[in-house]
């Protein structure tokens, strides 16, 4: 018995099943092809091959197995294979049929069927088949499309008589998938399995069955005590990075214990997973390199990338998180180091809205790096040469992404930390040709709207109505912009007084339009007005409502800036999203004290508490985490074809909703990171109804969305 999502389990059917299934079998296949065709034909061919009967005959052949998912409301779909006589088009001589396929109408498009696709292949083997065909109506689009997302290809047709109605089948097969090695293993090959291994956490009939006696202390501890232990030795740690080579090592050895340490301790454990504390990782990726995780794809490999990929150990695969570490965080250019980012990032993707570990895969296109003094050091595991770029760059990323759709169809592919004309450039090439987006560009840009929207809460003003001024003009602070000016049109201003309401200072000041130095991407801001070279200069010109800090130049803010913003505005928005925490533009403190208490701020690293004239203020970071899980969640439940800018304001208007009036009374414009997998889950649902209004959503979406993206989280539990 295998365990579902949605408190469902999957088995073998035996002949005691035959009236349930004969009744199932009946009822989905009326629901799904009834209104399409005459009655009588229907009625009659249920009755032939439907009925209790028939089932029980399947039920007892020995060269048939069928397979349920049910709940405590019965019978959710089956599945039947079989050893029968192809038709000629199928040429395999080890062929066998997926006879029957059907999912109940409530539980299409919550990938069920994916997953009782494994257990067909599992059925297939068993059968001894090395090809599993199928056949299925011309006129099912719906069952053709699904079938085609699981790697069946058209190999011919074949004739269908339903009562007097001859109709037109297509055939489709694929080959059957082999066994995963892991499901193999035994002894000391499943403790080294982090994906199996339980520890100490095994009973004494597991031990037995995978031949582990002896190899594992007798006592066995449930996962609870095992987590217990885990954060016990993981405050025993001195330092920040201490702890995160703690973790990275427990994620070699069993993944769910991993996971279930943060998950239960997000808002102790985060902050070292990602940032800060990642990081300093990165800086240090090479000297505490452990075992490796990914796909590191260079320029030797052009015109291999595909194979490289298809060298992945599984082809499940649903989110992609690659990086060219050019712009790691505020750090720079940390070449192949930047591989803790997309680690980090998927292992948020899990513990936030619960896509599967073993789905994921952090990707690195390692194209050298320019930053010298890095690349000599001893450890540095890269390529040692100056980065790679122009054409050869744009071929050797444009082969990446035909492989990426070619190998993993299902994935979502995440930019993270490209330097800024990359950045843009790469988003704008490749997200009509793939599912993608830009973190850095797109993720920052969601959850700072969200905490703009829930700062006006605060302040009683709309949104259209505020002065935005952004210190620093890479690629996150127009991202942000590009978002918020969508948002305020949204509420009715015009869009070029939306633009003329959000204002960049960058390196040599302030971004006007009679510059003749500005990238592309900074022209759509750029306004008329006199040159401006400072912040408090800029402050006191433009008069802002909100000053957000994106430039990583720490301290930025000083105090001489944020008491001019709390001169010109009566509650300051102050967001220091600059990270890590030694790039940010203030602390919550400087932030608090500076405006006389009167700052509504968030940050990008975690923020300490700060208690001031007796009121006490407990803000929360404005981080990414908050949109991109649950985005991602939206678009992988989907299969949208396409990440789009109306998703991302649905993502930020859901997350700002998520906020409740005592957080904002305490100064937290974000919800508590305890509340992170159900604010995932409403994100993913919100996105899921924009993927459907677009009509970008190739698996139905049915009416409770968010209880629909619930039954597909993972969580981390042994089984």
């Amino acid at each position: 018995m295998t365990r579902l999502p949605g408190g469902l389990h999957l088995r073998r059917a035996t002949g005691a099943d035959a009236a349930a299934l004969a009744a199932f079998a009946t009822e989905t296949f009326v629901d799904a092809f009834g209104a399409d065709n005459n009655p009588a034909n229907v009625a009659a061919h249920v009755a032939e091959v439907y009925g209790e009967a028939q089932q029980a005959r399947e039920l007892a052949d020995p060269n048939v197995i069928t397979l349920l998912a049910e709940g405590p409301q019965g019978i959710a779909a089956f599945a039947q294979v079989r050893r029968h006589t192809p038709p000629a088009c199928v040429t395999s001589p080890d062929a066998v049929e997926l006879h029957r396929f059907y999912v109940h109408a409530t539980w299409r498009g919550r990938t069920l069927g994916h997953r009782i696709m494994t257990a067909v292949h599992g059925a297939a083997r068993e059968l001894d088949g090395r090809v599993l065909y199928l056949s299925v109506w011309e006129k099912n689009t719906r069952g053709i499309a699904f079938y085609e997302r699981q790697g069946f290809e058209q190999v011919g047709d074949v004739p269908f008589l339903l009562g007097d109605d001859t109709q037109r089948d297509l055939v489709m097969q694929t080959r059957v998938r082999p066994l995963e090695r892991r499901h193999q293993l035994r002894g000391m090959d499943v403790l080294q399995d982090p994906y199996l291994n339980k520890g100490t956490a095994f009973s004494m009939e597991e031990r037995d069955e995978l031949g582990l006696r002896g190899l594992l202390p007798f006592r066995i501890l449930t996962l609870e005590q095992q987590l217990e232990r885990a954060i016990i030795n993981l405050r025993e740690k001195s330092s920040p990075i201490q702890k995160y080579i703690y973790l990275s090592r427990l994620r070699e050895r069993n993944i769910t214990l991993f996971y279930r340490v943060l998950v239960d301790y997000i808002t102790e454990v985060m902050p070292i997973v990602y940032t800060p504390t990642v990081g300093e990782a990165c800086q240090q990726f090479g000297q505490i390199f452990g075992r490796a995780r990914g796909i590191y794809i260079t320029p030797a490999d052009r015109g291999r990338i595909r194979e490289i990929l298809e060298g992945w150990h599984r082809d499940d695969v649903e989110v992609i998180v690659v990086t060219d570490g050019e712009r790691i965080l505020g750090l720079g250019d940390l070449g192949a180091q930047g591989m803790g980012i997309p680690i980090g990032k998927l292992a948020l993707y899990t513990a936030c809205a619960g896509i599967h570990p073993a789905h994921c895969l952090p990707i690195t296109l390692d194209v050298g790096t320019n930053n010298v003094e890095l690349r000599n050091t001893t450890f540095y595991p890269g390529l040692p040469e100056a980065r790679l770029a122009g054409p050869e760059y744009d071929a050797l990323v444009d082969e990446f992404v035909a492989a990426v759709k070619t190998v993993f169809p299902r994935a979502l592919l995440q930019w993270e930390d490209f330097a800024t004309d990359n950045a843009f450039r790469l988003l704008a090439r490749h997200q009509q040709r793939i599912r993608s987006f830009n973190d850095d560009i797109q993720g920052t840009a969601a959850v700072t709207l969200a905490g703009l929207i829930s700062a006006c809460r605060v302040t009683g003003a709309a949104l259209r109505d505020q002065q935005v001024l952004f210190y620093g003009a890479g690629s996150a602070a127009t991202g942000i912009g590009e978002l918020v000016v969508k948002a305020m049109v949204a509420e009715g201003l015009p869009e070029a007084e939306a633009r003329r309401r959000c204002w960049f200072l960058d390196s040599k000041g302030l971004v006007v339009a009679s510059r003749t130095d500005l990238q592309a991407h900074k022209i759509p801001f750029a306004h008329d007005h006199a040159p401006v070279g400072t912040l408090e200069g800029a402050v006191e010109a433009l008069r802002p409502t909100a000053l957000i800090g994106v430039a990583a130049q720490p301290k930025a803010f000083s105090e001489p800036v944020l008491r001019a913003m709390a001169r010109v505005a009566e509650r300051p928005i102050i967001f220091a999203l600059s990270n890590p925490t030694s790039k940010a533009e203030c602390t919550s403190e400087e932030a608090y004290r500076w405006t006389d208490g009167r700052a509504v701020f968030a940050s990008g690293s975690p923020a300490e508490t700060v208690t001031l004239d007796g009121t006490t203020f407990v803000p929360r970071q404005a981080n990414n985490v908050y949109i991109f899980p649950g985005l991602g969640l939206g678009i992988v439940a989907t299969q949208a074809r396409e990440v789009t800018e109306p998703m991302f304001l649905a993502a930020a208007r859901t997350l700002a909703l998520s906020v409740s009036e005592d957080d904002l009374a305490r100064g937290s414009l974000f919800p508590a990171l305890t509340m992170i997998r159900e604010v995932s889950a409403q994100i993913a649902a919100a996105v899921a109804r924009v993927a459907v209004d677009e009509g970008l959503a190739t698996e139905p979406v049915p009416d409770d969305a968010a209880q629909w993206v619930r039954d597909q989280m993972w969580w981390p539990e042994y089984s």
